[in-house]
């Protein structure tokens, strides 16, 4: 099934990091906000790393991401995809990054999860020249690493935000 991208990026002239998913899930394509199904550990985790609390609704999210200068989007802008399964992209569109790149701060570009930083080095990295850093996916899916595991890898994204 073809998904089309729906969410707009979060960033402002502030933003130092951006963080890069690959397309949003169906869950999160239902509710309409990024990585919103409840088992999903990406906003815990960003809890943890700065000792903040973030809030239920979108609008705590957004003042959260933007309160420690992160930028989030996504690096497909449509792709036929199976559920929310990144093993299954096929024919991916790629987002132009250049908007949030030209109107902000960025010094970071983190990817999370194997396809999105696969797809930033071949699609986005030749435009951008901006080498990506790495993050496991949060995602119940990557069942293989523990909460500190996640927590002590996206602590890297701290650096860039101070």
């Amino acid at each position: 099934m073809r998904i089309n991208h729906t969410l707009k990026p979060i960033f402002d002239s502030n933003s130092k990091v951006l963080i890069l998913g690959s397309i949003p899930s169906v869950k999160s394509r239902e509710i309409g906000f990024y990585y919103a199904h409840p088992s999903n550990r990406f906003w815990s985790t960003l809890e943890c790393i700065y000792n903040d609390k973030i809030g239920n609704t979108k609008e705590d999210k957004i003042l959260f991401l933007k309160k420690h200068n992160i930028a989030l989007f996504d690096v497909i802008k449509s792709c036929n995809i199976s559920s929310s399964s990144d093993n299954t992209i096929k024919k991916p569109e790629i987002n132009d990054l250049t908007t949030i790149l030209t109107n902000s701060k960025i010094k970071a570009i983190f990817t999370t999860g194997k396809k999105a930083y696969q797809l930033y080095q071949k699609y986005c990295y030749p435009k951008t020249k901006i080498e990506a850093i790495y993050l496991p996916s949060t995602s119940r899916a990557n069942c293989r690493m523990t909460k500190d595991e996640i927590i002590l890898a996206y602590s890297k994204i701290k650096e860039y935000t101070n």
